[in-house]
């Protein structure tokens, strides 16, 4: 574990990619169960699809963030590996959320209770605070998404000299969907353009990525105006109340992982979400993209289109046996233990 230090801006870059990184990682594994649902007007689906045009609104926001520090922003291919959520490490949250939501699978698959466990920890809230939050040079060494963003603010604080935002790198495509919300890009340098960072900051804490224990509602401020069947609740709520259902929607079979009687529309997918990648990556760099829209719009069939063949959705070629060894977590895997229901789970399901 690192003992922290200074923030640098190379430090806060590291930081905002890494958010990044997640933000962009949820999208396929939120998506995949969600198309897996037969029906998409069962509560469960539109509970996962308003949490993943959530998602779609915090990468928008942490790349309009990073640019605006000068950080060239990416989006590497994420891949979905046995219990392996990017970035995190539950073995410093206190009491550890995996003794309540075991087991738990973070590869891609049906909305089953594996999945939702593995919702529930990605989206698990800070239930320790510390003003000023210590800085980690490794986000392992962050204990919730929380918490990470706790740090992720400071660093952008202390650093508020060196935002220079670039207008042509400065996207908003969800701001209709917000008529009470606020701003969504930066348009000010410097300190002043702090106050700009630190909302949409809290925009992402507040929609689900950050909060506490105790059962709050997303402020007025950032709930959704247009779409969202439960606009008060918090990702880490809708998912909780999932969690506690007595029983799960129908949802598609699959019986097959690997290519096979599938494999044409898992390829499609594969080809598609790979041009999507691109393209994100060309749009925060600048560069104008006309069929943005198009292209994303495109991967809920294909996804759709996996689970109809009874294939699982897959977002990326095999990993090679080196390659499996090269990402595998270094926290330890943590067993399956029996856990009381958990106290704040919201009444509706």
């Amino acid at each position: 574990m690192s003992s922290g230090g200074s923030w640098t801006i190379g430090r806060l870059h590291q930081h905002l990619q890494w958010a990044v990184d997640l933000e962009f990682w949820t999208i396929p594994y939120y998506m995949s169960a969600m198309y897996s649902v037969r029906n998409p007007a069962d509560d469960a689906a539109q509970y996962i699809q308003s949490v993943v045009y959530q998602e779609m609104l915090h990468v928008q926001l942490a790349a309009n963030i990073g640019t605006a520090y000068g950080l060239p922003v990416s989006f590497p291919q994420p891949f979905y590996r046995d219990q392996h959520i990017p970035h995190l490490d539950f073995n410093l949250d206190h009491p550890d959320p995996r003794l309540q939501y075991s087991p738990y699978s973070a590869e891609i698959g049906p909305l089953d209770r594996k999945r939702i466990n593995g919702f529930c920890l990605v989206e698990y809230p800070e239930w320790l605070n510390q003003t000023p939050p210590p800085l980690q040079e490794d986000m392992r060494d962050y204990p919730s998404i929380g918490a990470f963003y706790d740090a992720l603010r400071d660093g952008a604080e202390h650093l508020a000299d060196q935002i220079r935002p670039n207008p042509k790198q400065q996207i908003d495509f969800f701001s209709r969907y917000y008529l009470n919300g606020p701003a969504f890009t930066v348009t000010e340098s410097g300190r002043a353009g702090w106050p700009q960072v630190k909302s949409m900051i809290a925009c992402i804490t507040g929609q689900g990525e950050g909060g506490n224990r105790r059962h709050e509602q997303i402020p007025a401020l950032y709930q959704n105006t247009a779409d969202d069947v439960w606009p008060e609740a918090s990702h880490y709520d809708k998912f909780v109340a999932l969690w506690g259902a007595n029983s799960l929607p129908d949802s598609y079979p699959a019986t097959s992982v690997a290519l096979g009687a599938g494999g044409t529309v898992q390829e499609i997918l594969i080809e598609n979400f790979e041009r999507f990648r691109v393209t994100m990556e060309r749009l925060f760099a600048g560069e104008e993209v006309p069929n943005f829209f198009a292209d994303m719009v495109t991967l809920g069939g294909n996804i759709l289109n996996c689970w109809k063949h009874g294939v699982v959705p897959r977002f990326a070629p095999q990993l090679t046996q080196a390659e499996h060894r090269e990402a595998r977590p270094s926290v330890r895997a943590f067993p399956a233990h029996g856990a009381p229901a958990h106290p704040h789970a919201p009444a509706r399901a």
